[in-house]
C-alpha cells in the first residue's frame, strides 16, 4: 500500500537524522512537510503552518511529546500519529498517549533513532494518510474519566476455568482508534457479563501484554493476553497476542483460544482469521461479532459469513469511529446486522446473550 496525498505534516523528534527520513518519506508521497526538534518549537508551528496530521516523538528535551500533545488537543486538536520505541516502557507512554487524543501510533524498529526506519516506513506513510481522515473531538472538550470498576470484581469460583463448551463468544475487531474504544468498552461490560469476550487488536507484541493489563485495570471483568492454549471462561477478556493471530482450537474436547503464527494475511492480530476459527468449531447462531473503528476491511468476509449463518453482527457508526474503514467495510459487505453508537453495543450485545438465537436467514 502506497497512499499519495496532498496536505500538510509536522514532524516532531528531538533526532535530526529522523526529522530527515520522515520527512523524506512523507515528501515523496504528496504530503509537505514542516519539522519540529521539541514541543515547545512545535506549539507554534501548530498555530502558524496548521498541520493536518502530527508525526510524534515522545522522549525530547524542553517539552516531551506527552506535555505536547495535552496541550495540542486541548488548543487545536490535530490528529497525532506516535513514533515511539517496541518497548514496554515505550508501549505504556504511547497508551497515555492514545488516552490523551493521540490517533495511532508506529514503534521505531531499532528505539529512539533507527536505522531502519524504511522497514516500517509503508505503515507510517498509511498511518498518516489514514490519521488525516480522522474524527477528533472539539478543542477544549474532555473525554470522560476512565472508571476503575475492578474493587466489583467478584472473586472466582471454584472451577470457574471451562470444563464445557461456552453457550456464545464475542468476538471483536479493532485497529486504529480501537485501544481508546476497547477501554470504553470493556469498561461498560458488567462484572456478571455471561460470555467470553476474545479480542484482535491490530499491535504489536510488545504492546499487547501491557494493554491486557491496562484494561485489566479499569474492567469488572478479567483481561488476559493470550500466549498460550487458554480455558474460556465468563467474566473475562481476551486479547490476541500482537504479532501472531488468535484462533479457537479443541484439546481434550475443550475449546480454547490459543495464539499461532501468522499467515499471508496483511493484518494481525487478524480478525478475519479468529472469526473464521470459530465458526469452526461453534455454529453461528453461538457467536456475536462486533467490528469497532479501524483502518482496511480485516474481517469482513467473516462477519458477513457468519452473520448470514445466523450470527449476530454490530458495526460501529461512523461518527464515534475515529477511522471508519473496518466498520464501514462491514456496512458494505451487508455483514453488519445493526449499526451503532460505541455507547450503545455494550447493552446490544447484553440484550443479545439473553435472547434465543436468530433463525438462519432472519
Amino acid at each position: 500500500m502506497s497512499p499519495t496525498a496532498v496536505g500538510k505534516v509536522l514532524v516532531i523528534d528531538d533526532s535530526a537524522l529522523m526529522r530527515k527520513r520522515l520527512s523524506q518519506m512523507l515528501e515523496a508521497r504528496g504530503w509537505k512537510v514542516e519539522t519540529a526538534r521539541n514541543g515547545a518549537q512545535a506549539l507554534d508551528l501548530v498555530e502558524t503552518c496548521a498541520p493536518d496530521v502530527i508525526t510524534l516523538d515522545i522522549n525530547m528535551p524542553e517539552m516531551d511529546g506527552l506535555t505536547f500533545l495535552g496541550h495540542v488537543m486541548h488548543r487545536r486538536p490535530t490528529p497525532v500519529v506516535m513514533v515511539s520505541s517496541l518497548t514496554e516502557a515505550g508501549a505504556m507512554a504511547t497508551f497515555e498517549a492514545l488516552q490523551l487524543g493521540a490517533v495511532d501510533y508506529v514503534h521505531k524498529p531499532d528505539g529512539t533513532v533507527s536505522l531502519d526506519l524504511h522497514r516500517v516506513e509503508e505503515e507510517i506513510c498509511a498511518k498518516v494518510a489514514g490519521a488525516a481522515r480522522a474524527r477528533l473531538p472539539r478543542a477544549g472538550s474532555q473525554r470522560r474519566p476512565t472508571p476503575s470498576p475492578r474493587a466489583q470484581r467478584p472473586e472466582p469460583a471454584a472451577g470457574l476455568a471451562a470444563t464445557r463448551t461456552p453457550e456464545k463468544l464475542v468476538l471483536v475487531g479493532a485497529s486504529t482508534g480501537g485501544p481508546r474504544a476497547l477501554e470504553d468498552f470493556i469498561s461498560a461490560l458488567p462484572a456478571n457479563f455471561a460470555a467470553p469476550v476474545l479480542i484482535c487488536q491490530h499491535m504489536p507484541a510488545a504492546f499487547t501484554g501491557p494493554f491486557a493489563r491496562r484494561l485489566d485495570q479499569i474492567s469488572a471483568l478479567r483481561v488476559q493476553e493470550v500466549t498460550s492454549p487458554t480455558s474460556l471462561a465468563p467474566s473475562t477478556v481476551y486479547i490476541g497476542r500482537g504479532d501472531a493471530d488468535l484462533v479457537l482450537t479443541r484439546r481434550a474436547g475443550e475449546l480454547m483460544a490459543t495464539s499461532v503464527p501468522t499467515d499471508g494475511r496483511p493484518w494481525h492480530p487478524s480478525i478475519g482469521r479468529l472469526v473464521e476459527s470459530a465458526m469452526g468449531h461453534l455454529s453461528p447462531d453461538r457467536l456475536i461479532g462486533v467490528m469497532l473503528t479501524g483502518m482496511g476491511d480485516d474481517g469482513t468476509p467473516e462477519m458477513t459469513k457468519l452473520r448470514r449463518g445466523g450470527g449476530r453482527t454490530v458495526a460501529q457508526d461512523e461518527e464515534t469511529s475515529v477511522v471508519f474503514g473496518m466498520p464501514g467495510a462491514l456496512i458494505a459487505a451487508g455483514g453488519a446486522e445493526t449499526v451503532l453508537p460505541l455507547g450503545r453495543i455494550p447493552a446490544r450485545i447484553s440484550v443479545w446473550l439473553q435472547r434465543a438465537p436468530l433463525r438462519r436467514g432472519a
